[in-house]
């Protein structure tokens, strides 16, 4: 998504786990270039696999954005054992959870905390932001969870099972929704 700072543009793109609503990548950048929503995603897999859970065999789903479909990020999902779909053109189906996700963080954070004068400033914001968004937010969504307790609840009632939280994950960039399912 694009946020207007002092000096300039800045962008971020968001990882959001569906099943908890936990947002477990997510990288802010003056430009957008393919390496914007790759560090979000290198953060989301590095989060799960710090937690023991594998990666393979997540659907990750996007937009037909370049960052997408570069040659470098489609070599990255495949390292990781991840399985490329790209979304429908238009279909605002594939786009709730992005457009829900970047409508609070603009209201809750960029509204609130802004405006910002460097990209730097906004950084630290949205630090502080997704931590709040993890730890503290309730989520209509899961019962009036937050989403660490959604992914706390969900391994204790799970604690036999070898299958990895990942569920779902959506990237929320600039242009769009990247969902991984599994």
């Amino acid at each position: 998504m694009y946020i207007p700072t002092w000096s300039g543009m800045a962008f971020t793109a968001f990882v959001t786990d569906v099943y908890s609503r936990r947002i477990v990548g997510w990288r802010t950048m003056n430009r957008m270039p393919t390496q914007l929503p790759l560090d979000a995603l290198e953060m989301a897999w590095w989060v799960r696999e710090r937690a023991g859970e594998t990666v393979s065999g997540v659907i990750q789903h996007s937009d037909a954005g370049a960052q997408y479909t570069s040659i470098r990020y489609s070599e990255r999902l495949s390292d990781a054992g991840a399985i490329a779909s790209i979304g429908t053109v238009g279909d605002s189906y594939d786009n709730a959870l992005a457009e829900s996700v970047v409508g609070l963080y603009k209201t809750e954070c960029v509204k609130i905390d802004g405006p910002f004068c460097t990209t730097d400033e906004l950084e630290l914001a949205t630090l502080s932001w997704v931590h709040w968004f993890n730890e503290n937010r309730l989520h209509c969504s899961i019962g009036y969870l937050t989403p660490i307790e959604m992914e706390n609840l969900y391994y204790r009632e799970n604690t036999t099972q070898e299958q990895p939280l990942l569920g779902e994950l959506a990237l929320h960039s600039p242009r769009g929704v990247l969902r991984e399912v599994r």
